[in-house]
């Protein structure tokens, strides 16, 4: 019986209270023909008693249905037939006992059917609007038989097409209003969770992303923005972007007035993190503009991987071919040692050549494994030994007028686990970069090894007296590629790094107080299991 419920309840009960309503101004309009001297302009009423009964029956039938359309739990469906049903019979005998306002009372009831059809099925509707042309035809018939008609009978049938044509139009009417509201309210949803999506997308992208208006104040910002500018609980929302970052504004002010986008690095917030900005403006016309901070960074992360991912790929290859002079150099160094003609200066430098090819072949195997993230081989080993044997070796191959290598520290073993080819490759590296750069103008470079423990590790240092490395690009060093010399490729500190990394321990930069620079190489402790 009800009809398809697609509008919102909510809709749906304020038409059918304005229903009721409507149904008790009726109510009013009947007593006051019946119970005033206004129903004598009217004429005079064929039956008073019926008139007054039916009068006094309706105002409190409307008002018990008004009531009733005001509970939340009732039946719209229900509550419309019931309605329209005494709706109808109220002006079949109404019509009787008043014939000169049954035209008028016919016309109320076309309201009453057409407001009824809203909340029924097209069928009910019509079943309705049958009902009220039979009760219009009953009072005909009625009025005949005692003799009182005063309507001719093509009135009654007019009213009767009329109540089924309103019926008809009405539901169909509804039926596609609701549908309409239905569909909106379906796009309604549809967009909220766009938004409510669009918003959090927005909110958890690594991206900032800040709107900024005319006056140069933030309006809204993602979390991304409030870590960049340290502001964790993302409440910038309020603030001046001069406040925020000077430099950031004056880029936006530019972009207003010359509509080019500066995107060179720029530092924002307390930890001066390197952002992009790029603006945009909000919409047509707007001042609002969009404002947003790409973390130069993880632009920069991102070329380095694709860039050592290319150099490994190179290095691999370039080893391989190192691999094949390098043996052959080897070969020919062992020939000539076993020649009876050379001199021991000779012999000497004939060993040196061949340790120097042992220790190329063991970089090179290094890089390989490092391209081919191999695990290393950590075997237990005697730091302080190891250290003095590396400065002995190094020493016979260094140059007086360059620089000396000396071995401080314990003299006591010190036991650790690392690879002895990947400890020689790194030490090999930081001493390097300590001959190089670790020297004071017109004198030679000083360096020392210390093998002892750190923090309850065991550590290597590298320590120089030249003019250590500026604060402003220390917390660079050891990234690829990354060099304060011309000659430098940058990539010799990182190999160090990610060896160390792959033995499980750390290799860092340690200013030093008195002047030069230390690089530290911690090692990890050694098992309690493995010790007792």
């Amino acid at each position: 019986m009800p009809a398809s419920v697609v509008y919102t309840d909510t809709v749906l009960r304020r038409e059918l209270h304005l229903l009721a309503l409507y149904r008790i101004l009726e109510a009013s309009l009947l007593c006051l023909l019946v119970f005033s001297p206004v129903g004598a302009l009217i004429g005079a009423p064929h039956d008073r008693a019926l008139g007054a009964a039916v009068a006094l029956a309706s105002l409190p039938a409307s008002l018990a249905l008004w009531w009733w359309a005001r509970r939340p739990g009732a039946d719209l469906g229900e509550m419309a037939l019931i309605g329209v049903v005494a709706d109808i019979l109220i002006a079949t005998f109404i019509s009787h006992a008043l014939p000169a306002a049954g035209p008028g009372v016919a016309l109320l009831l076309v309201t009453n059917i057409g407001g009824a059809a809203l909340f029924l099925r097209l069928r009910v509707a019509l079943v309705v609007a049958a009902l009220a042309a039979l009760g219009l035809a009953a009072e005909f018939v009625w009025s005949m038989l005692e003799g009182s008609r005063t309507r001719p009978l093509a009135e009654t049938l007019m009213f009767g097409v009329s109540f089924f044509a309103v019926a008809t139009l009405t539901n169909l009417l509804g039926e596609r209003m609701r549908r309409s509201q239905a569909l909106a309210e379906r796009r309604g949803e549809e967009a909220a969770s766009l938004a409510g999506l669009n918003e959090l997308i927005i909110r958890r992208m690594r991206t900032g992303v800040m709107i900024v208006d005319g006056h140069g104040t933030v309006q809204l910002a993602n979390e991304a923005a409030g870590l960049i500018f340290a502001n964790h609980d993302g409440a910038l929302e309020g603030r001046a972007l001069t406040e925020l970052s000077p430099g950031l504004a004056r880029r936006l002010r530019a972009w207003r007035r010359d509509a080019r986008n500066d995107e060179s690095p720029l530092a924002c917030g307390p930890e001066r993190i390197e952002v992009q900005p790029r603006f945009a403006r909000l919409l047509p016309g707007s001042e609002s503009a969009l404002v947003f901070l790409d973390d130069a960074s993880l632009v920069s992360r991102r070329a380095e991987s694709l860039t050592l991912s290319a150099m490994g790929r190179f290095s691999a290859s370039l080893a391989h071919e190192i691999r094949n002079p390098l043996a052959a150099i080897s070969y020919a160094t062992q020939l000539l040692e076993e020649s009876e003609d050379l001199s021991e200066p000779d012999r000497r430098l004939l060993q040196i050549i061949h340790q120097q090819c042992l220790r190329t072949n063991g970089i090179v195997e290094s890089v390989l494994g490092l391209a081919r993230r191999e695990r290393a081989m950590g075997e237990p080993v005697d730091l302080v030994a190891c250290v003095r044997r590396f400065v002995d070796e190094y020493q016979a191959t260094l140059q007086p007028e360059n620089g000396s290598v000396r071995a401080s520290g314990r003299e006591r073993p010190l036991e650790a686990v690392f690879d002895p080819r990947h400890l020689h490759q790194i030490l090999t590296v930081l001493v390097n970069n300590a001959i190089h750069h670790g020297r004071l103008p017109g004198e030679p470079a000083r360096v020392t090894l210390v093998a002892d423990e750190r923090d309850g590790r065991p550590a290597v240092e590298v320590i120089d007296r030249g003019p250590g490395i500026p604060d402003a690009v220390a917390h660079q060093v050891g990234r690829p590629f990354f060099t304060t010399s011309e000659h430098g490729t940058g990539l010799g500190l990182y190999i160090a790094r990610e060896l160390a990394r792959a033995n499980g321990a750390d290799l860092d930069y340690v200013p030093v107080p008195g002047g030069g620079a230390c690089f530290r190489l911690a090692m990890p402790g050694r098992n309690p299991l493995l010790s007792a």
